[in-house]
């Protein structure tokens, strides 16, 4: 019984991974549950010993060695329910410990089956979970499909580790940067930002600590090589790929492309800019349905707003005394805030208007409402915009 038992032990430490002392006091524990099973005292002083070298097992019983014959069926089948049981804890145990560093870094499995939209993904010892929230939306994997995803967090859970994969986050972007740019895994080149909408469209600012290393050719590869096949990994998802720069203007305008920027304003807490473009890069520089401006902004960590020159012309002679509703007093209480125009008033919050004095929560929902709508007479929410051409940045 002994050499089998240690051929078991042997056979699970090589096959699943479980340290061999983790399973020995697996069985120790397990054989002091059915001794005191057997005796009838669940709080009885046994003690169970067990032979590295050679299995033998000792039961001591206050201070006496107990025969092993003496347990019966009973004991013998707890003591295999409770070796089971501790067996897996160990092995989900091990899982864990070994995919737990794991989060915040790309796994790659085979895509296994469908659960409720939820992708499950074979990872080998275990399954990942690819919830269809952390989905691309244009993407779809049948079974066998090998997927690489980023995973976003390990869980220790009743049934074992959890593991959450995404192919929507953005640090999939960046992981696969870190892969295909060796300057990125180096230190040498530096992502400082990103901004995605999963499988459409990435924009991810870089700088270079090398000033003889050109941060965005390095992304790019010669030829194109190294975006490609990010690009290909990600089933066609366009990307920007940016040059960050300290000046704010420089970035916002780096941000924007492929759109040509004619002029910048940067207000005094540098939390909004005005961007100033020819009518015929309007439509590029916001995007279809908004979407470039809308990157750009996250990208940069500030709100934009894109007028052609006509447009600031017109929106730069609306006063907030213009708007209905606003006499002498109400417009000078606003301005003693610093809310001295209409495209500043329309990006408020009822919070922010309230502190205005005079002002309650019904006016300042009013004026944010007519202020929205005086600039809407002047510029369209969302221009049509025409096919965009790809920026010598861009892939």
């Amino acid at each position: 019984m002994n050499p089998e038992l240690l051929a078991v032990l042997d056979h699970l430490t090589r096959e699943k991974g479980i340290d061999r002392e983790v399973i020995i006091e697996a069985v120790e524990a397990a054989l002091v549950s059915a001794a005191r099973k057997a005796m009838g005292s669940p709080t009885a002083d046994i003690t169970v010993k067990m032979d590295r070298n050679t299995g033998e097992i000792k039961i001591i019983s206050e201070g006496k060695e107990v025969s092993n014959s003496g347990f019966g069926r009973i004991a013998a089948q707890t003591a295999k329910q409770v070796i089971f049981h501790k067996i897996r804890e160990a092995e989900r145990s091990a899982i864990f410990t070994e995919f737990s560093p794991r989060g915040g870094s790309l796994i790659t499995g085979t895509m296994h089956r469908f659960d409720r939209g939820a992708v499950i993904v074979d990872l080998g010892k275990t399954e990942g979970l690819l919830p269809k929230r952390e989905q691309s939306p244009k993407e779809s994997f049948r079974p066998g499909d090998r997927i690489r995803a980023y995973c976003i967090e390990v869980n220790k859970t009743a049934k074992g580790p959890q593991i959450i994969l995404s192919r929507a986050n953005p640090s999939l972007v960046v992981e696969l940067f870190k892969l295909e740019v060796p300057e990125i895994s180096q230190g040498i080149v530096e992502i400082k930002s990103i901004a995605r909408e999963p499988g459409d469209r990435s924009k991810i600012a870089v700088t270079s600590k090398d000033e003889k290393v050109d941060c965005v050719g390095a992304c790019v590869g010669m030829r194109g090589t190294r975006v490609k096949d990010i690009v290909r990994e990600l089933h066609g998802e366009k990307i920007d790929i940016i040059r960050w720069s300290p000046k704010l203007e420089e970035y916002v305008s780096a941000a924007l492309s492929p759109a040509k920027v004619t002029e910048i304003q940067v207000s005094a807490d540098k939390k909004r800019v005005n961007v100033i473009v020819e009518d015929d890069q309007l439509s590029l520089a916001i995007g279809k349905k908004g979407q470039n401006v809308r990157l750009a902004s996250r990208l940069t960590g500030v709100d934009i707003d894109v007028r052609t020159k006509a447009q600031a012309a017109k929106v730069a002679k609306l006063s907030v005394s213009d708007l209905p509703g606003v006499g002498p007093k109400l417009r000078e209480a606003l301005e003693e805030k610093g809310y001295k125009t209409v495209d500043v008033l329309a990006r408020l919050s009822i919070e922010d208007l309230t502190q205005v004095k005079g002002v309650g929560e019904k006016t300042a929902e009013k004026l944010i409402e007519a202020a929205k709508k005086a600039l809407a007479k002047i510029e369209p929410e969302e221009p049509t915009a025409p096919a965009e051409e790809p920026s010598a940045e861009s892939a």
